[in-house]
C-alpha cells in the first residue's frame, strides 16, 4: 500500500511539473519554419533568433485568435494543420494577395516592405 501511494505521490508531482513548465508549445512549427525561411529578411527584422514567431499571424496568446493577415492565410490552406511545406509555401503567396489594413496595400507588399502583414487587434 505504502508503495502505491508513493507512486501516486511522485506521478502528481511529474504531472505538476509538466503542466506547469513554462515553455509554450508550439502547435504549428511547420508554418513558423517556412514563413522564416521565405520571409527570411521579414524573420531578421522582426523575428527572434531569426525566426517568425507566433505573433505573425495571432495577436494574442490565445492562438485560437487570429489578426487579419492570420485569417486570410488560415483561408489559404488546404487543411488543418498542413505540414506540407510546398502546400504552405501556396497558402503563404494566396495570402500575400489579400487586402491588408494599411490602405492601398496587400499583405505581399506590407511584406516585401519588411513590414509585419497582420494588425495587431483580433480580426473582426
Amino acid at each position: 500500500m505504502k508503495n502505491v501511494l508513493k507512486f501516486v505521490a511522485v506521478a502528481a508531482v511529474a504531472a505538476g511539473l509538466f503542466v506547469s513548465n513554462g515553455s509554450q508549445a508550439v502547435a504549428r512549427p511547420k508554418y513558423k519554419d517556412v514563413m522564416s525561411a521565405n520571409y527570411a529578411e521579414l524573420a531578421k527584422k522582426h523575428g527572434t533568433d531569426g525566426k517568425l514567431t507566433c505573433a505573425v499571424c495571432h495577436p494574442d496568446k490565445d492562438k485560437k485568435i487570429r489578426n487579419n493577415y492570420g485569417t486570410e492565410f488560415g483561408k489559404a490552406l488546404t487543411k488543418k494543420n498542413e505540414s506540407d511545406e510546398a502546400k504552405i509555401k501556396e497558402a503563404l503567396t494566396k495570402a500575400e494577395a489579400g487586402k491588408s489594413a494599411t490602405e492601398g496595400k496587400t499583405f505581399g507588399d506590407l511584406i516585401k516592405a519588411n513590414e509585419l502583414p497582420g494588425t495587431a487587434e483580433a480580426a473582426k
